[in-house]
């Protein structure tokens, strides 16, 4: 999904996690950067050199390289630990406080978890609320919070939703065109088939490349040579 969904949705996150009073429009925004994906780090630097200066570092310091590679096995394990400890409730009006009180680097995981459950009925329940907030007779200041924060997250659900849908629409689409591959009698006849109708394509290969990996595990020697030929074959046919 994209990271704009994470960025737009820490904006409701970090006020309802860390528990603050201030109000949730001046929360502070989770910023994608490539070179430190888990945000452990502290506060990002920008620009080229910044980001040079920490792959330097990286490379030529077996200490600190060490000491992020421990960071991050930590903070994977303190998040499947959260993950796990979560209770997913029942009711639709329960669900929208389980995704306010979600962190922003988990609300990509939790919409692929309870996909099924935002339905129909849980945006028809949200979509309902949000309109008695809008058209309340007498708004106070959590009135305003609280409509600030459930159309920030009426906005990421529905973003993260669509993207959701469309990444295993590519997924099963993927995994038919592979399939159709690998079972041909003539696989460039295939392929030159599949290039006139635009069905090579990042999914496809990324697919590719997991059963690559797959198979180098198991030690299955002739089907990672012939995947890997193949590979060569849809990079050439993906680039013409």
């Amino acid at each position: 999904m994209a990271s704009s969904l994470t960025a737009a949705y820490a904006t409701i996150a970090p006020c309802r996690t860390a528990n603050f009073t201030t109000p949730r429009r001046s929360a502070t925004r989770i910023r994608c950067i490539g070179w430190d994906p888990e945000g452990l780090l502290g506060p990002p630097q920008t620009g080229h050199i910044a980001r040079r200066e920490f792959q330097r570092r990286m490379e030529s310091d077996a200490e600190a390289r060490e000491a992020f590679e421990r960071q991050i096995r930590q903070e994977k394990e303190r998040r499947r630990a959260l993950r796990q400890s979560r209770v997913v409730p029942d009711t639709p009006g329960e669900l929208i406080e389980y995704f306010l009180d979600t962190e922003a680097q988990e609300i990509e995981f939790e919409i692929a978890r309870l996909r099924p459950r935002l339905n129909e009925e849980f945006f028809s329940h949200l979509k309902f609320e949000l309109g008695q907030l809008r058209f309340a007779v007498s708004k106070t200041q959590d009135t305003e919070d609280r409509l600030f924060e459930l159309e920030a997250l009426q906005k990421a659900l529905m973003e993260g939703t669509e993207a959701y849908d469309k990444l295993q629409a590519d997924l099963l689409k993927a995994k038919e065109s592979l399939t159709k591959i690998l079972t041909s009698k003539d696989v460039k006849a295939t392929l030159l088939d599949m290039v006139e109708g635009n069905e090579l394509n990042r999914s496809l290969l990324t697919l590719l490349d997991e059963n690559i990996v797959t198979a180098q595990k198991d030690g299955e020697k002739q089907a990672v040579a012939f995947m890997e030929k193949l590979r060569g074959a849809m990079l050439k046919y993906m680039t013409v």
